[in-house]
């Protein structure tokens, strides 16, 4: 019997060695645009619930933000695409990502779409699952960018030690707890931080992070000549000459106030600084 079951744990050993991670993604078209900002637009809802989206995209700027990208406030945007009636969110992932580089300024958009958010009870336990569907588009020319899938379950348990009756019972108001409030938040995170920082699936770092440009072992693009897919240099000049001394944010907030008629926000020019070749 010892030997069968050391035969067993060695089979099962070797299959986990055998465990590979997912091949990178291709980030050719990435890093062709190598982007700056992201505008995340109210997220599409495919499922029965009537609280998801709010919920949901409350969670999403903070994990893309800290990849190194400006990330446009998303209730500051859906406040203007309500304004420009873009109010329901089909309406907006339906529409031609271009016109919002022209309202915006931005160079991508973020779509996602809710697929799941739900808690489903089953004898005792109840086991709460999301699912989610990123992608990443060009407000240059509405080319897809960079997609993700993400869908993650949680099913609390009580701890297994002592009386075994105690333990069902706590199993039972554990799972009865979880269906009446699921706790969908940290899940929704979880995925969104997975979506954006897992090497080789998620986005390169962005402009306001250190490691910028530097990452292409980490995030190929498999098809683009490696100068291509460096970041942008000034050439002719010992450094770098702004057209403005605003910033990348202070520039995008200057044109969205002067396309919707505010009289506040940055004085500087709202179109991106150039330099001199």
């Amino acid at each position: 019997m010892r030997t069968v079951k050391l035969g067993l744990l060695i089979v099962a050993l070797a299959l986990a060695g055998c465990v590979t991670p997912p091949a990178s993604k291709d980030y050719t078209a990435f890093r062709a645009q190598n982007p700056r900002s992201i505008l995340v637009v109210p997220v599409l809802n495919n499922t029965t619930s009537l609280t998801a989206q709010d919920y949901f995209l409350s969670t999403v700027s903070a994990p893309f933000a800290e990849r190194g990208y400006y990330v446009f406030p998303a209730h500051m945007v859906k406040s203007i695409l309500e304004k420009e009636g873009l109010s329901d969110a089909g309406l907006v992932h339906s529409a031609n990502p271009i016109r919002f580089g022209q309202l915006f300024g931005c160079d991508t958009v973020l779509l996602i779409d809710i697929n799941k958010w739900e808690s489903q009870y089953v004898v005792l336990s109840t086991t709460t699952t999301v699912s989610f569907r990123y992608k990443l588009v060009s407000c240059k020319d509405g080319a897809t960018l960079w997609d993700s899938n993400q869908e993650i379950a949680y099913s609390p348990q009580a701890s297994s030690a002592g009386n075994p009756l105690a333990a069902l019972i706590a199993d039972a108001i554990i799972a009865a707890l979880e269906k009446a409030e699921p706790n969908y938040m940290p899940l929704a995170s979880q995925a969104n931080v997975q979506a954006a920082a897992i090497i080789g699936q998620g986005l390169p770092a962005g402009p306001y992070r250190t490691e910028y440009g530097q990452d292409l072992d980490k995030f190929p693009a498999k098809s683009l000549p490696l100068a291509a897919s460096a970041p942008a240099t000034v050439t002719g000049s010992a450094s770098p000459v702004a057209a403005t001394t605003c910033t990348h944010e202070q520039q995008v907030q200057a044109r969205i106030a002067q396309q919707n008629g505010y009289t506040g926000g940055p004085k500087c020019s709202a179109s991106p600084a150039t330099t001199a070749q």
